[in-house]
């Protein structure tokens, strides 16, 4: 598979760290009208409501290299999906620590994060609902939960540039199939191409030698 590929090429050249993962999920909207051959919208997406505004479509959801912003896993599913039902799919065996917005507080006690004796020793670096943290009364203790959410926040941030670059850069703010699987076939191929991005970019393939790169 193309994303794979590029996916084992960086990891041979020493270009994906491991030990972190960033997870995250966005909407990609499809087509909410029934003016189509089929007359009906697409049975496999499902509406989702996302603050006061509600949502037709998929989700992509994304496990991204916490120590360099390269797109590892990624799953798609329906909107109405919460995003922390896919998080277990998006963590690799050797993480250690993974962080993760509001959404995916509470990672910890599902069955298949307590069940998993990798998964269950992993350090979540999960962000507070913004309220949580502005109802504390002021003092240090405010000030030291504000510098550590500024601090999860500051390596989350990776994520959210590969969703912009998705939706920007690759156009990819609706989908262009029917169906969760072959829409999920054109982001393996995006996703790849953002991964080549980020390389070229960063001033390019570095190949330490032969061996390890050939």
């Amino acid at each position: 598979m193309y994303f794979d590929a590029i996916r084992d090429g960086l990891e041979k050249c020493g270009r994906i760290m491991h030990g972190g993962t960033i997870v995250n999920a966005t909407i990609i909207a499809a087509p909410s009208s029934t003016k189509n051959a089929f007359r009906e919208r697409d049975p496999e997406m499902h509406q989702t409501q996302k603050g006061n505004q509600w949502h037709f479509g998929m989700k992509m959801h994304a496990g991204v290299d916490a120590g360099t912003g390269y797109i590892h896993t990624i799953t798609a599913t329906t909107a109405n999906v919460h995003d922390v039902d896919q998080a277990a799919e998006l963590i690799r065996e050797d993480d250690t620590v993974v962080y993760g917005d509001a959404a995916y507080l509470g990672i910890e006690k599902r069955d298949e994060v307590r069940n998993d004796p990798n998964k269950s020793a992993i350090d979540y670096r999960i962000n507070l609902r913004p309220g949580k943290v502005n109802a504390l009364a002021d003092g240090p203790a405010k000030d030291w939960f504000h510098i550590m959410e500024h601090q999860k926040s500051a390596v989350r941030c990776k994520v959210e540039h590969v969703f912009q670059l998705l939706k920007s850069r690759f156009d990819y703010s609706k989908v262009r199939y029917r169906g969760i699987e072959k829409n999920l076939s054109c982001l393996y191929m995006i996703c790849g191409s953002i991964n080549l991005w980020f390389v070229a970019t960063s001033g390019g393939w570095h190949r330490p030698t032969d061996a390890v790169c050939g």
